[in-house]
């Protein structure tokens, strides 16, 4: 799949869980959005022509995803391997004060303001007549209204079996009126809690507002503590910095690690291929993470015209170091193999 916006193109091929995440992201960061749609043209790939690099769809940017074992056999001129998501998990090994104590200031300086002022409460329900209400008004609402026509969201049956039934169902009450809630899945042989289905009631961001998201973070740690649960998995979200997505969830005081679900083992080879304001522009703008040996690395990308966006932090647990990037250097074999294609 080949996408034009935003004066550039990116294409993906390979696993296809990589076109709702990878691409619709950058397409995304890009400009696309309701009123400005990115076009995109499908071409047919077989299994092996994802080895040979000048099978793939032309563009400014070429991402695979792939196996972790082949995307480091890909070639490694103006390229880097990404893992194709990644999780937050918070390991509840310590006493609960040290683990909040993990949380930024910032945040628990926040909810200890709004608990005096809403009066938060949190409770967890087991009554099926709560669980279609929370699916209904509460989970549908808030990914229809935050994500209109991108929504990706897990069926009424999955969510019940695979959740519901077996797991936790947190509830979050302010001044005693139920607004927000979190369906968990529950896994007894590990200990390990995953926060799967979010939402507010009707969807409203004035919850958002409130910080009602962020004060249900908080109970349900105090609970977990309370209850075996020996680490909370967040969930995964995409290896660039600049989702809103991962720069929440490395607030909550988390453990940045490779997937421990089908994800684990896939990756992203992301090769630019040619050398234009507008690939430069992108690069700078959406520092990410790269894999190499089972590590994560932090890569933010700079040039004399642009400074690195350090703005979009990377410090956490999991991530063992954060470089810098020269894009002159690193899109040095691009501008001379276009050189040589101009002579030829």
């Amino acid at each position: 799949m080949r996408s034009e916006v935003g004066g550039m193109s990116i294409s993906y091929s390979g696993l296809p869980e990589g076109l709702a995440y990878t691409l619709d992201f950058t397409e995304q960061r890009r400009g696309a959005d309701e009123q400005r749609t990115a076009v995109r043209e499908r071409s047919q790939l077989r299994g092996r022509d994802l080895s040979v690099v000048n099978r793939l769809p032309d563009a400014d940017i070429t991402i695979v995803g792939t196996s972790a074992a082949r995307a480091h056999r890909l070639p490694r001129s103006a390229s880097l391997v990404l893992p194709i998501r990644v999780h937050f998990v918070l390991d509840l090994d310590d006493d609960l004060e040290t683990v909040l104590g993990r949380i930024s200031k910032d945040e628990r300086r926040s909810f200890r303001k709004n608990s005096r002022k809403f009066r938060w409460t949190g409770e967890m329900v087991r009554d099926i007549e709560w669980f279609d209400r929370f699916y209904d008004d509460y989970y549908r609402a808030t990914m229809r209204n935050r994500h209109g026509a991108r929504e990706r969201v897990e069926s009424k049956e999955a969510a019940y079996e695979c959740m519901f039934r077996t797991g936790h169902l947190f509830v979050l009450s302010k001044d005693g009126e139920p607004i927000a809630g979190q369906l968990c899945h529950w896994d007894a042989t590990t200990n390990v809690l995953t926060l799967r289905l979010p939402g507010v009631r009707d969807g409203a961001e004035e919850h958002y507002a409130t910080g009602a998201m962020k004060a249900m973070n908080f109970l349900l740690i105090e609970w977990a503590a309370a209850n075996g649960v020996r680490q909370i998995d967040y969930q995964g979200t995409e290896p660039f910095l600049s989702k809103g997505t991962y720069q929440a969830k490395r607030l909550t005081g988390t453990r940045v690690v490779l997937p421990p679900n089908h994800f684990g083992g896939k990756r992203l080879w992301l090769q630019v291929r040619q050398d234009r304001p507008a690939v430069r522009d992108f690069l700078v703008a959406n520092p990410f993470l790269t894999e190499s040996g089972g590590q994560l690395d932090a890569v933010y990308f700079y040039d004399g015209e642009r400074p690195a966006r350090l703005d979009y932090p990377s410090h956490s647990p999991g991530v063992r170091e954060a470089r810098q990037i020269n894009l002159d250097e690193f899109l040095a074999p691009v501008s001379r193999e276009r050189l040589r294609s101009t002579v030829a």
